[in-house]
């Protein structure tokens, strides 16, 4: 299995001046299936600049009735289904992201969702589908539908919160994650309603135990403190792996050992042409990678770029 970041940004304004990529993130070769998570503004473009083919997917995840996170659904799901002319892929969504929810959605139209077989994830069900066990997990947003996930794959699992503050029953969501990957929107103890922190993603840690860590969806305050330094801090407090992603984050994952493998950081010759400030750009690679080694980040790991 591997998990690649298609973009580590997240919130409205994160989104909007595109100082961090916010096309979410693929898991590819799960149980010989690919799969495109919460794919925001700019997925589409993302996943052939680092190297991608949508209509390799099996389906897509979309967690909840917000544009960062269902912008580019519909493209994805017009190149899963070939132009919409053949029945195939699955379509995984909370109920206001497939069918509405009050003010929230729907966000795929039913001519989208009309060729795909559709799962609507809610808290605590557990559905199977292409030999994967997908449970909704619950989440306190601004979409009250919204939730996350967790993927269970002959029992290794994955979660994801998608966007939540914390909650005294989320670690209980997210039980027995292998690899458990948060929004963490902003850093420190400063958080807002609806996401969370670093502090917050600490308690997290602390309870699910999870073999590694990833905090991705970083918003602008976030970005701004250096994600790589606040990554190092959680790690040292929890005693479990953290790693801050980055745009173009790649790893391979081993079943067997979770904690052991290499970070790539994926070519991305456009890169520069789509960021709104070239100096921004390039300030937030340095920021995500290049600082990882003078933080010694990746003391036990090892990163290379690939072409």
């Amino acid at each position: 299995m591997k998990i690649t970041f298609l973009g580590s940004g997240g919130g409205r304004f994160s989104a909007i001046s595109q100082r961090r990529m916010t096309g979410g993130f693929r898991i590819d070769n799960l149980g010989g299936k690919n799969y495109h998570i919460d794919p925001g503004p700019g997925a589409l473009i993302r996943t052939y600049q680092f190297g991608f083919d949508p209509r390799n997917l099996s389906g897509i995840f979309v967690s909840h009735a917000h544009t960062d996170h269902y912008n580019d659904a519909e493209i994805l799901i017009e190149a899963i289904t070939r132009g919409m002319t053949k029945e195939t892929g699955t379509i995984f969504g909370s109920t206001s992201v497939l069918e509405g929810y009050e003010k929230w959605g729907p966000c795929i139209s039913k001519y989208h969702q009309s060729k795909s077989q559709r799962v609507i994830l809610k808290p605590g069900e557990v559905n199977e589908v292409n030999g994967i066990k997908v449970k909704g997990t619950k989440t306190e947003h601004g979409d009250p539908a919204g939730v996350g996930f967790q993927i269970d794959y002959n029992g290794f699992k994955v979660s994801y919160t998608s966007d939540t503050g914390y909650f005294e029953e989320l670690p209980d969501y997210h039980e027995g994650a292998d690899i458990l990957i948060a929004s963490v929107l902003r850093p420190g103890n400063r958080t807002i309603p609806g996401h969370m922190c670093s502090r917050n993603f600490v308690d997290l840690i602390e309870k699910v135990k999870p073999k590694v860590a990833v905090m991705t969806h970083l918003g602008l305050k976030m970005i701004s403190n250096n994600p790589v330094v606040e990554a190092k801090k959680i790690s040292k407090r929890t005693g479990v792996k953290t790693i801050a992603a980055f745009d173009g984050l790649s790893f391979n994952v081993n079943y067997n050992n979770p904690k052991k493998f290499r970070l790539i950081s994926l070519k991305d010759v456009e890169s520069s042409m789509h960021s709104t400030s070239h100096a921004l750009f390039n300030s937030g690679r340095r920021n995500s990678y290049q600082t990882s080694f003078k933080n010694k980040e990746f003391d036990e790991l090892s990163i290379v770029k690939r072409d």
